[in-house]
């Protein structure tokens, strides 16, 4: 467990030192809303540890170390280098981390209860992996409408476009019938200028529901784990690895 600790403290050294030097460099190129970014990734740093203290879990090192990765890998190379536009699959890799880890922490906090004196109800498995599968779900619908509200009011972008080669829409039917109508696209026209695409251009949809479909994947994945963790209790190293647990009241003293 120290030689775990020791090198989650390097990993988190080291990100700590990379985010500081991008906050600095933006600065220098006067990019202020980057670096407002940078600054922000150190505050997310310190999420595992208030999650630990408000709710009366314990993280495993491996979860912590996922997680300070996953917020990196969003914020500065996402964001600030762009790995978003120069990787496709990026987006697609952290939708997918971001289900796990949400059902990482829901599963932590039915578990919580659970297992608490002060609830009679005691839940199965499968239910308590059930719940964590949704709550992870729930996050990622609620992501999407805030990727959706930012585009919407202030054009960001967040719900990153996509080039359909073909469409499909009973709105082209001639006949004014419910068939669809399938047409290929090879340019569009906008404000009377001819654009090259290759195809139609998607305003967000196809990323926002491949989003979710990969939440959904990673979200499941753990919920798979969970159970296994619960009819083992903790005998898995790779769940034990993963899943927040609740403290005891000794460790609750010791702090």
């Amino acid at each position: 467990m120290r030689e775990n600790e020791k090198k989650r403290t390097v990993v988190e050294t080291v990100l700590i030192v990379l985010v500081l030097l991008s906050v600095i460099r933006q600065f220098f190129l006067g990019s202020y809303h980057n670096m407002f970014l940078g600054i922000l990734t150190l505050f997310l740093f310190m999420v595992p540890q208030l999650i630990e203290q408000t709710i009366g879990v314990t993280i495993p090192v491996g979860l912590k170390t996922v997680i300070l990765i996953f917020i990196f890998s969003a914020e500065i190379l996402g964001e600030i280098n762009a790995f978003y536009i120069k990787i496709p699959i990026w987006d697609t890799i952290l939708h997918t981390t971001n289900g796990f880890l949400m059902a990482a922490i829901g599963f932590a906090l039915i578990d919580l209860f659970n297992r608490s004196e002060k609830f009679s109800l005691k839940m199965s498995p499968y239910f308590v992996a059930f719940v964590a599968f949704c709550f992870s779900m729930t996050v990622g619908v609620v992501w999407e409408f805030f990727e959706f509200g930012m585009d919407w009011f202030f054009y960001t972008d967040m719900q990153k476009d996509w080039i359909l080669p073909a469409i499909s829409s009973v709105k082209l039917d001639p006949a004014g019938s419910n068939e669809p109508v399938k047409v290929a696209v090879e340019s569009v026209v906008i404000n009377g200028e001819e654009w090259n695409l290759g195809g139609y251009l998607d305003i967000g949809i196809v990323d926002t529901m491949k989003d979710l479909i990969v939440n959904f994947i990673g979200a499941l994945v753990f919920s798979g784990i969970g159970i296994v963790y619960l009819k083992q209790r903790g005998k898995g190293r790779l769940a034990s690895a993963l899943i927040p647990q609740v403290k005891d009241q000794r460790e609750k003293k010791d702090e």
